[in-house]
């Protein structure tokens, strides 16, 4: 998929006449014809204003959006830089087919590239939480199908059987409502990616002051929701569904009428000692509750 991807963009700026960018009419670029090899150099330097960054992308998709094409495919080559590590994250521990995923966080990027609003800033980083966020999805969806083959009995969410990255955590609290989109991509980008947050406030037309505030709310929000939440999710055990259909059957007329003994299944083939609720069977038993 990604192979793909980075032969066809090759082929755009092979030979004596590659595919360029007018810099005269893009913000930052040299006045001149950039070819799209330099324009991707020059927009992953650490030191291009995310202004210039802006612009290089809306001029890239809106040509996208009008001829197709050719520019969408220098969309998807000047845009691997990003989505090659999402890929790689999402599929980090993951033990099945990474090919659905792959193509996942691609269709992600492409379909946010047709209606995405190019007067927000920060075009590529929220390009990369689209593709990031098809491609959660997709993993999600293939451990979700994975665990009734694999009979797992109670699982971890899919953010932690993939390996608890902070990036899945950010997700989940947007999923949650906890954090915006802005939000989390504002703590993963300047935290753990290579966004500085000077760039991220002129990006955001803000103040230095304003988006370091701005940043420190949505990470108190971030650690309430961490812990609160997420601990109360990890101890609640899932039960599957050959579990839930246990509680549904009678139980044996043995059992202490405690409530417990009403979700269990456990009905002796013969007449066993009755037990205290302090012994170890009574714990076992009590702990197949949802």
């Amino acid at each position: 998929m990604f192979d793909s991807a980075r032969t066809a963009f090759a082929w755009l700026i092979t030979g004596p006449h590659p595919v360029a960018l007018d810099g005269h009419q893009v913000r930052g670029l040299p006045p001149r014809l950039v070819p799209l090899d330099e324009v991707g150099r020059l927009t992953v330097a650490k030191g291009c204003p995310q202004q210039t960054r802006d612009a290089v992308w809306t001029a890239l998709v809106t040509r996208s959006r009008a001829e197709a094409g050719t520019w969408t495919v220098a969309c998807v080559g000047l845009a691997l830089p990003v989505l090659l590590p999402v890929a790689a994250k999402l599929t980090n521990r993951f033990r099945g087919d990474v090919h659905d995923i792959h193509a996942a966080v691609l269709t992600g990027f492409l379909e946010a590239l047709v209606d995405f609003d190019l007067t927000r800033p920060a075009i590529l980083v929220r390009l990369r939480w689209a593709a990031y966020r098809a491609g959660h999805r997709a993993l999600r969806d293939a451990l979700d199908a994975a665990a009734p083959i694999a009979d797992l009995g109670t699982r971890a969410p899919a953010s932690e059987q993939a390996g608890g990255h902070p990036d899945f955590v950010l997700l989940a609290a947007v999923e949650a409502g906890v954090l915006t989109t802005a939000e989390a991509a504002l703590i993963g980008d300047t935290r753990f990616g290579e966004l500085t947050l000077a760039d991220a406030a002129r990006a955001r037309g803000q103040a230095y002051k304003a988006t370091q505030q701005a940043r420190h709310r949505a990470e108190r929000k971030l650690a309430d929701y961490l812990d609160t939440d997420l601990p109360a999710r990890r101890a609640r055990p899932r039960s599957t569904g050959r579990e839930r259909e246990k509680t549904r059957r009678p139980v044996s007329p043995r059992s202490p009428k405690s409530g417990v003994g009403d979700r269990g299944t456990r009905v002796p083939a013969r007449p066993r000692p009755s037990r205290s609720t302090s012994e170890p069977g009574a714990v076992q038993e009590a702990s197949s509750c949802d």
